[in-house]
């Protein structure tokens, strides 16, 4: 049965674009819009467990990693025990470090690239939008990511050309496409970490709209650096639930929006084919 769910990856080799904090104020804006939104950390660095107020996920039995053991092993999984439910309407898988040495197992396993797929199975049904939050690298993790993948959102951030790691990103993505996942496709280039004060600021923002715009959608909203969004980080809720009068919650609400809107036009022109 073909689920009309979302799986929207958050990747990008490089870390410290903004993806853990993307992930979740998409996720939670998702979730404003009225969708039932699942949020996945695939990072062993557990970023996104700790932004949404999981403080203490190296401690816990219920992550991820329990989940796709269950698949190698082809024991049955309780998705109720790992699911936790956060207060700003998302809902959240965690991770933990353990996932560092998973990555290393998965090298001698069956149908590798495709672990995190299976796990995600049962759980289309029951989401209108799974995001996932990959490493910053293209590992063994982020492969399985990638091929679970409906779409993929690149956060890029302002502050330097990032012509070469993105190319890199891209040729994976490709190959993915051509090996394993036929369905996946580029949702688009978010620009964070602008610091549109500056001329300098400007102008990048200008030369990655000319390098990149040609091949894929880099969307109009550009997240702002701002303090509120690290506050909010460490405060374990959203940008919207923190201060949603900043600059950094308006700018997530209409990257948000964008999304939402170049999925419905999507959804029509494959209607009218």
């Amino acid at each position: 049965m073909q689920s009309n769910c979302n799986v929207i990856v958050i990747a990008n080799q490089k870390g410290g674009v903004g993806k853990t904090t993307t992930t979740e104020n998409v996720g939670i804006g998702l979730a404003k819009e009225g969708k039932k939104v699942l949020l996945i950390d695939f990072d062993p660095q557990a970023d996104l467990s700790a932004s949404l107020g999981i403080r203490n996920s190296d401690n816990m039995d219920h992550t991820i990693c329990e989940a796709l053991n269950g698949i190698i092993q082809d024991i049955p999984i309780n998705y109720d025990d790992l699911i936790i439910h956060h207060d700003e309407n998302v809902d959240i898988i965690p991770s933990n470090i353990e996932l560092a040495d998973f990555e290393l197992k998965l090298v001698s396993v069956m149908s590798r690239e495709r672990i995190l797929d299976m796990t995600l199975e049962p759980l289309r049904k029951k989401y209108d939008v799974i995001l996932i939050d990959c490493p910053p690298s293209l590992g063994m993790l982020t492969i399985n990511a990638l091929s679970s993948a409906d779409k993929v959102l690149i956060p890029v951030q302002a502050q330097y050309l990032p012509a070469k790691g993105m190319t890199k990103l891209l040729g994976t993505i490709n190959k993915v496409q051509h090996q394993i996942n036929p369905r996946i496709t580029v949702l688009g280039v978010a620009i964070t970490l602008a610091n549109m004060q500056t001329n300098l600021g400007k102008s990048t923002v200008d030369t990655l709209r000319e390098n990149f715009d040609q091949h894929i959608n880099v969307f109009d909203t550009v997240i702002p650096i701002g303090v509120k969004a690290a506050e909010a980080t460490v405060v374990g809720k959203s940008v919207y639930e923190h201060a949603k009068d900043s600059n950094v919650a308006k700018a997530y609400e209409n990257l948000t929006k964008e999304i939402v809107r170049s999925q419905k036009t999507k959804h029509k022109s494959s209607h009218e084919r």
